[in-house]
């Protein structure tokens, strides 16, 4: 299946179907090869930006943030081929949306308080003099 039949979906889906559905499309684009930990903690990061607000009110909305995560920069024409991942990343996303439906302190959290990430192999400019918590590939930071 091709991203633009993904993000189409996402348009026409009701809630809270839709927001389960960028979820994991993007715990599948940012962490497919990564631990389930890994996945929870890029889910996670989605989850505390809608919380916050500042991105968009729906987790729809935070993830397709211009240059925020990967479903706005990955090209549409992208497969999303591995369906074992895709199921998985499903999974992910929603025990992710079902935690952050409890209280705050009843949440499992894997990356307190972290609401950027970034692969280890870089280093963004935000990232500088930011303490970081690594999962496999990825860094997970505090910024705002």
């Amino acid at each position: 299946m091709k991203l633009s039949m993904l993000l189409w979906l996402m348009s026409v889906l009701p809630q809270p179907l839709a927001d389960q559905t960028c979820l994991a499309t993007t715990v599948y684009l940012e962490a497919r090869s990564q631990s389930t930990v890994g996945q929870m903690a890029v889910a996670e990061v989605a989850m505390r930006r809608r919380e916050r607000g500042q991105w968009g009110d729906t987790v729809c909305d935070v993830v397709k943030s211009p240059h925020q995560f990967a479903l706005s920069t990955t090209p549409r024409t992208q497969d999303i081929d591995n369906l074992t991942a895709f199921q998985k990343a499903w999974d992910i996303a929603g025990k992710s949306i079902t935690n952050w439906d409890l209280p705050v302190d009843e949440r499992r959290l894997f990356v307190p308080r972290a609401d950027h990430f970034a692969t280890t192999t870089i280093a963004p400019t935000w990232s500088r003099n930011r303490n970081a918590v690594t999962i496999g590939d990825h860094k997970f930071y505090s910024v705002n």
